[in-house]
């Protein structure tokens, strides 16, 4: 049975307190933070992220792969690419998408190692 444990007498340690409120006022990221772990919450995009982290594609090549419309993925990519997860080449008349940079896929590597312990 998973139980929440909490202490048995109600006491505060005011340095500690202190010191973790400084570091949350001062974070001026947590919007954005926010934003990039919704994103991550959605199943699809997901995927899309999973599939850009092992190589570089096309609108059209991420819709066969996850079975939805280009339309549909193109939307995903638009959310990702705000938030920087992901961006794009152009070659030609082809638009090719990678992950952003390398954090990104660190973000994913270190997420699924959690996960599997």
């Amino acid at each position: 049975m998973n139980e929440t444990a909490t202490c048995e007498v109600f006491l505060i340690d005011e340095d500690k307190v202190k010191s973790v409120e400084k570091t949350l006022s001062a974070n001026a990221h947590i919007f954005q933070l926010t934003e990039i772990f919704k994103l991550l919450g959605d199943p699809t995009r997901l995927k899309i992220l999973l599939a850009l982290k092992e190589e570089e594609l096309c609108v059209c090549d991420l819709a066969v792969l996850l079975g939805v419309s280009r339309s549909a993925v193109s939307h995903q990519l638009r959310l990702l690419k705000t938030t920087r997860l992901v961006k794009l080449r152009r070659e030609g008349k082809i638009v090719y998408y990678s992950l952003d940079d390398t954090h990104v896929s660190e973000l994913i590597q270190v997420a699924t190692e959690h996960m599997k312990h």
